[in-house]
């Protein structure tokens, strides 16, 4: 009963808990943030990880503009069921190039961090052009429009320029090449060596990813899908048992 009389006191004293109320909450901010200072880096470092191609960003962009992370999620949390579906779970340095990030917070259908390589070119077209042509039981719209809307990457480098201000790591030569890399990618008879020598030879893949003439916005897309979650090697990752 002790206890209890104590905690009513503290109840209807309005200015004693209101104190009490601010001391609790000062103390759990001072545990959670104060660590955060003797940080170098709150993000692991990861090889293999680097910024989108100016392909790759447009694509993103377009998947954002369509909103599809409203049902596709980006995240795979590390729990036994999500691993065994999906892959590794996902690592924080796997968005930290996402301005924003795609992590969502539905799943109407499949998590895509790990997307990229798993189904061909063909398939990833045919699923937005016709998503029941190869999931009978999708409810997912078409987006077959994006193979007759060209693009030319004439604004992606100020699109780099505007991630290189939140801290990007895209380069002045990347930017200065920006258009020229962005229409090699989806085009092989092009000059694509400065391509794969600025964003890494062995991460980048460099294909006519819709089957059409020209650069569309199809192309865009299935580059971006085509990256997500392949640029970290987890057969060699080891986690820093620091963190």
């Amino acid at each position: 009963m002790a206890i209890l009389d104590k905690h009513k006191f503290i109840e209807t004293n309005a200015t004693l808990l209101l104190v009490l109320s601010f001391l609790v909450v000062t103390i759990g901010g001072i545990v959670q943030i104060a660590p955060l200072f003797w940080l170098e880096n709150t993000i692991e470092d990861v090889e293999g990880m680097r910024p989108y191609t100016p392909l790759e960003l447009a694509g993103k962009d377009i998947y954002i503009r369509e909103g599809c992370y409203v049902c596709h999620s980006q995240m795979i949390r590390p729990m036994r069921d999500e691993v065994e579906r999906y892959g590794h779970y996902s690592l924080a340095a796997e968005s930290k190039f996402d301005h924003p990030h795609q992590w969502g917070s539905k799943r109407t259908g499949p998590d895509l961090a790990r997307v990229g390589g798993r189904y061909s070119d063909d398939w990833h077209v045919d699923h937005l052009v016709d998503p029941q042509s190869v999931v009978p039981e999708s409810i997912m719209p078409t987006y077959g429009f994006l193979t007759d809307n060209r693009i030319d990457g004439e604004y992606i480098g100020d699109l780099m320029k505007a991630n290189a201000i939140v801290g990007v790591p895209y380069t002045e030569e990347m930017i200065a090449n920006a258009q020229l890399d962005f229409n090699a990618q989806a085009d092989p008879d092009l000059d694509y060596d400065g391509l794969l020598e600025r964003y890494g030879e062995d991460s980048v893949s460099v294909r006519n990813f819709d089957g059409q003439p020209g650069t569309t916005e199809m192309d865009a897309l299935v580059a971006y899908l085509q990256m997500l979650g392949t640029l970290v090697d987890f057969s060699t990752f080891t986690p820093d048992a620091s963190r």
